[in-house]
């Protein structure tokens, strides 16, 4: 209880992000070695933790291989991740849960029967221009790949600035 509360007081509490996708193999894991690189060059001091899930993940499954060549192309290393399945208690105590696609957000107040002011959003949420969404490139070419990368890449400075302002 002694250092719990503390953090609470002096409001340097750990703050927990999530990335979710269907399988946890290929963009969430993406997503969150994309965010955690540019959460390391970023001003923000806060303790953040990241992790990635999947809404019908199977428990253990490497990412797959287009998504660790996408992150090894940018200098990111995927090779040790391991799928997990979204789990209550990681959606209890997330301070921001990104989505790749508004189907995933659906699904997590479906089945999770979440708030309706749960901070759930989709990933390009906060971008002006283009999709909101980011299609599952499971078993497409290394190009959809690359895209779907780049794609996330365009997201992370407008995720930067949200987390800044809310958390």
């Amino acid at each position: 209880m002694g250092s719990k509360s503390r953090e609470k007081e002096d409001g340097n509490q750990e703050k927990l992000i999530v990335f979710i996708c269907t399988a946890n193999v290929c963009r969430s894991p993406m997503a969150e070695k994309l965010f955690e690189q540019a959460l390391s060059k970023a001003s923000n001091k806060q303790k953040i933790r990241i992790l990635s899930a999947g809404i019908s993940a199977m428990e253990g499954d490497r990412a797959s291989e287009n998504s660790v060549e996408a992150c090894k192309e940018v200098g990111l290393d995927l090779t040790a991740h391991r799928s997990s399945a979204i789990t209550r208690a990681t959606l209890e105590n997330a301070s921001a849960i990104f989505c790749m696609t508004e189907s995933h957000r659906a699904l997590l107040h479906m089945y999770f029967e979440l708030p309706e002011n749960a901070p759930v959003f989709m990933m390009r949420e906060f971008i002006e221009d283009g999709t909101k969404e980011l299609p599952d490139p499971y078993g497409q070419s290394m190009e959809v790949y690359r895209t779907c990368r780049e794609d996330m890449i365009e997201a992370l400075p407008s995720l930067i600035t949200w987390v800044e302002k809310n958390l």
